[in-house]
């Protein structure tokens, strides 16, 4: 007998469409299916193969210390969280897995705000090739920039959110700057009379706030799309391409990622990417192995070294979005600031990739939460993954 779409999903594909395929109860599909909403690029991988979840039930199962009251198993924790996919490795090897019912262990998965992340990994290797400078100006790579918030910050400025930008990250407002932003990335349906616009247009549209750059902290996405702008600018390649070559098949990447682009094509590479928990976790393990693979140099190991261990704490302090007391944030990763030393990238709706050096250990948990912020506000999250990483060790 045939099962239909309504069957396996619990609603009908008609019912999803590009006004609400980011709300609940469609985004446990539709996560994990963007290409069929956005246009999306190829990051190839070499050799593309389906893998098996790892069988984890008594680690998931056994009893621990959460944090979180009536979550007293690792499951219990993950299902609470609306998690679809849930790898950990320590020491390179993959110690428990999970897996929603809904969810495909290949498909790939939107990791949303994790994007930039990766983006600025490929930033990073472009840096050590001698194509881009982050003291640089941005107009030295895009000269039409002038005349808009990026006119004269550089590009630090930018990979450590710290221009001043004139933009509000509103993610449930459906008129202001930031919807009009969606839809030039074309994760939302045109508006009547409204005139169309690429992403990059957009982005130089945007104004300067009244502070210099270099300050506070300042979380906005806009930013990160820009480091798309100017990689493919200063390299003259399409961003999935790039990443493809100089990343994904070097660090052993068993499926193939992509990710969203507008209508001519420019990545949203503040968080358009979609990868498999595994690959992301591969991902994890190159830095936490200081950028090798297999004796092969993969990501610089002083662009990985800065990215622990720079970054200003005081801008954090007055800026940040993330309950990290002393953390820091550099080249779009996250620092804890604690004496484990872990670093980690965020993505809205749940997607995490954290990194415990302390303990050898790769975490990452992949989500469909139904409101967009969430346990990114809370310790809940954090409690959890330390208490994993102290069971590993």
């Amino acid at each position: 007998m045939i099962r239909t779409f309504k069957d396996r999903h619990g609603f009908a594909r008609a019912d999803v469409t590009l006004a609400n395929w980011r709300t609940a109860p469609y985004s446990r599909w539709t996560f994990q299916n963007v290409r069929d909403f956005v246009p999306t690029a190829v990051i190839a991988a070499d050799n593309a193969a389906a893998e098996v979840p790892f069988a984890s039930g008594p680690f998931l199962d056994a009893a621990m210390e959460t944090g979180l009251a009536g979550a007293s198993t690792a499951r219990a924790f993950l299902e609470f969280a609306q998690t679809d996919a849930f790898v950990m490795m320590h020491r390179g090897e993959i110690v428990a897995e999970y897996y929603a019912p809904h969810a495909d262990p290949n498909a790939p998965h939107l990791v949303f705000s994790i994007s930039k992340s990766l983006t600025a990994v490929v930033s990073g290797i472009l840096e050590a090739q001698g194509l881009i400078d982050p003291d640089r100006p941005v107009t030295d790579y895009l000269p039409e920039a002038r005349g808009s918030v990026y006119g004269d910050c550089t590009y630090r400025d930018v990979l450590d959110m710290r221009v001043s930008l004139d933009f509000e990250e509103a993610y449930l407002d459906p008129y202001g700057a930031f919807a009009r932003y969606r839809r030039a990335m074309l994760w939302n349906p045109p508006m009547k009379d409204a005139e169309p616009e690429t992403l990059a247009s957009f982005l130089l549209t945007l104004q300067k706030a009244e502070r210099p750059h270099g300050g506070p902290f300042y979380y906005a996405s806009p930013n990160a799309d820009l480091l798309g702008v100017v990689i493919e600018r200063a390299t003259g390649a399409r961003f999935a391409d790039l990443t493809s070559d100089l990343l994904w098949k070097p660090m052993g990447a068993r499926g193939n990622a992509d990710i969203t682009v507008d209508a001519i094509g420019t990545p949203r590479t503040a968080g358009g990417v979609s990868m498999t928990a595994r690959d992301l976790a591969r991902l994890g393990e190159l830095l936490r192995n200081h950028g090798v693979r297999n004796g092969r140099q993969v990501v610089p190991e002083g662009w990985i070294r800065d990215m622990q261990e720079n970054g200003d704490r005081e801008a954090w302090q007055q800026g940040r979005n993330v309950d990290l007391p002393n953390g820091r944030y550099r080249s779009q990763w996250y620092q804890s600031g604690e004496a484990d030393g872990a670093f980690c990238a965020i993505g809205i709706h749940g997607q995490w990739l954290y990194v415990d050096p302390s303990s050898e250990t790769v975490i990452v948990k992949l989500s469909s939460q139904p409101e967009p912020l969430g346990d990114e506000e809370n310790q809940d999250i954090f409690t959890f993954f330390r208490a994993l990483c102290r069971r590993a060790v």
